[in-house]
């Protein structure tokens, strides 16, 4: 019988992140072969304010929200293999010492803003750029032109997903990636949460951020489409001002494909789940035991199992 959970995650530098019912459990296994667990109090904004519950706005603030506490959990997993004290940078000393406690949330705000200004320039300003440059082959129709932008898009964020790819480090956290997604399964089909019984579920999952990404791509063609093809300036303002619409949507599409076992649903989540074969590597046990760790700790079935809260 099916679990009806909404447990999502992350993969992080050697471990994984978890939202559950009682908060977000990071779990990173350390240099020395243990595996260290934080466990946060978690409330969404759409539980604090009824205005964040509003389809659409919902979906553009929880990207933000999910963003923000994607870049402090990744933060907080590269903390445990920092260089050594005597070895770091003039900089990272006077910064340290100059902001004490708050520096990790300093850093995590730097990193927000740059992640999302390098995102916008990559998937937004640069195929809108390149598509604006076949209006010199006598190309007009609004549709066709957001098509080959949306086409462009596509093509970068694939590129961009092969090339980190091949990085040592990515391949590791796409295997934690893979181990997120399979004890995610495990769990929802209320299977025992052991390595051996993980390590045979899928590692594709529809409500993976993956799909999410690919979505927003496909679902931005449609709105763009609907304001018309007009100057530079005017064609980024209007991405700028559509995008939380285009996130939001795209946010609602997942949540639906999540519960959807239609043959539309499929068909929609199919290009995703394949993309998904980029993002995700097959991981070991040793892998999927921290996975494991973060989920029960999230969902507090290690007190439930010692016969608390029961």
């Amino acid at each position: 019988m099916k679990r009806n959970c909404t447990v999502g995650g992350q993969a992080v530098i050697e471990g994984v992140m978890m939202r559950g019912s009682k908060g977000i459990a990071t779990a990173v296994r350390k240099e020395n072969g243990e595996i260290e667990v934080k466990l946060e109090k978690f409330v969404p904004y759409s539980k604090r304010n009824k205005l964040f519950n509003i389809p659409i706005i919902r979906g553009f603030v929880s990207l933000i929200e999910s963003l923000i506490i994607g870049i402090k959990t990744l933060n907080y997993s590269a903390s445990f293999f920092e260089e050594e004290e005597e070895n770091k940078s003039t900089f990272d000393k006077w910064f340290e010492n100059k902001f004490k406690e708050k520096s990790d949330s300093i850093i995590a705000t730097i990193s927000l803003i740059i992640s999302l200004i390098f995102s916008v320039l990559l998937f937004f300003i640069l195929p809108n750029l390149i598509a604006s440059g076949f209006k010199l082959l006598r190309i007009e129709n609004t549709i066709m032109l957001n098509i080959i932008e949306g086409i462009i898009r596509v093509s970068i964020f694939l590129a961009y997903l092969y090339f980190i790819g091949k990085l040592e480090d990515i391949k590791r956290v796409f295997e934690y990636h893979g181990a997120e997604h399979k004890t995610i399964f495990c769990y929802e089909q209320d299977d025992e949460l052991i390595s051996e019984k993980a390590k045979k579920y899928p590692r594709f999952h529809p409500r993976c951020g993956t799909n999410f990404m690919f979505l927003v791509m496909i679902v931005s063609i449609i709105l763009f489409s609907a304001v018309g093809w007009n100057s530079w300036w005017e064609n980024m303002l209007w991405r700028i001002v559509l995008l939380p619409f285009v996130s939001g949507i795209t946010y609602e599409l997942i949540k639906w494909l999540g519960r959807s076992k239609s043959n539309l649903s499929g068909i929609i989540a199919y290009p995703g789940l394949m993309l998904q074969k980029l993002t995700t590597r097959e991981p070991d046990l040793s892998q999927l035991e921290v996975a494991i760790k973060a989920i029960k700790a999230a969902e507090g079935i290690d007190v439930m199992e010692n016969g608390e809260n029961q």
